[in-house]
């Protein structure tokens, strides 16, 4: 189940929320962590005789651990006022797909804020498994306005 400080920081909800808990965080620094049951919908067809995480979802447990960590930043921005947007991904580069994520697996999600300019915040992830590199990415992140009820 995850912690309600992740609930509140981010939109993501199950069965797409990929963040369990905040194990540490910094200004700069978060890490997270999720396990997999292998009830996850994915594994029935990736694949059905060898069930894998796919890599891209693998990015967007980073790209959701960064997402908490852009809550805390944007809020201390704002004095203490809860901003009214969505975290949301920019760009995603240099991805390295390095160990395979199976049922059962927890992974670690260690993502570093490497720069921030104007409402852009640029980040490093790293998902490991078992203590190994499963991936490696870089990625930028910035606060969307929330949508108003009619335009959704």
């Amino acid at each position: 189940m995850p912690s309600q400080q992740i609930l509140a920081a981010i939109p993501h909800r199950p069965p797409f929320l990929l963040v369990d808990e905040v194990v540490e965080q910094t200004a700069e620094r978060i890490v997270c962590r999720k396990t997999f049951t292998g009830d996850e919908f994915w594994f029935q067809g990736h694949y059905p005789d060898y069930p894998l995480t796919p890599g891209v979802l693998l990015c967007e447990a980073a790209m959701q651990a960064g997402a908490v960590l852009l809550s805390e930043i944007t809020k201390a921005a704002q004095a203490g006022d809860v901003p009214d947007g969505v975290p949301v991904a920019t760009r995603l580069n240099n991805v390295q797909f390095r160990q395979f994520v199976r049922p059962g697996d927890t992974i670690e999600i260690a993502v570093d804020l490497t720069e921030q300019l104007s409402n852009a915040y640029f980040m490093k992830g790293r998902v490991t498994v078992a203590g190994k590199l499963a991936v490696r990415c870089e990625f930028a992140c910035t606060v969307a306005p929330r949508p108003a009820a009619n335009d959704q």
